[in-house]
């Protein structure tokens, strides 16, 4: 079984699908309505759903403390180029890219104050 899309309510699809797109190299592939629901793909055929906020049934689009998304990229070099590449676009991290429970990355808030993390293997 492989886990193949997920649903994220978003305070503005416009801005996250640049995001995706240019950070993480999703492509959108359709969108509903005035940015109301886009679908995105990735590379690896993972589908990424972004609903903005008429879609949230009881108005909604806080996440949990701890609910966040990650990026797995396979070197400690792919981790600085994207946290500098991040860091250039306006997009702070707390802490630069270090040890994490045994693997080495960093976490940082994409748009819609979105928990994201990009790590590696230590």
């Amino acid at each position: 079984m492989k886990l193949n899309h997920i649903n994220l309510p978003v305070t503005d699809v416009a801005a996250c699908i640049k995001f995706f797109e240019q950070y993480f190299s999703f492509k959108c592939v359709e969108i509903k309505g005035d940015n109301l629901l886009a679908v995105l793909q990735g590379t690896d055929g993972f589908t990424l759903v972004l609903m903005g906020n008429s879609f949230n049934r009881n108005g909604n689009s806080a996440y949990p403390d701890a609910f966040h998304i990650g990026f797995f990229v396979e070197t400690h070099e792919e981790v600085i180029d994207m946290y500098n590449r991040l860091l250039a676009g306006g997009y702070l991290a707390e802490n630069p890219p270090g040890n994490l429970r045994g693997s080495y990355g960093f976490y940082f808030n994409a748009p819609g104050n979105l928990l994201t993390e990009v790590t590696c293997h230590a």
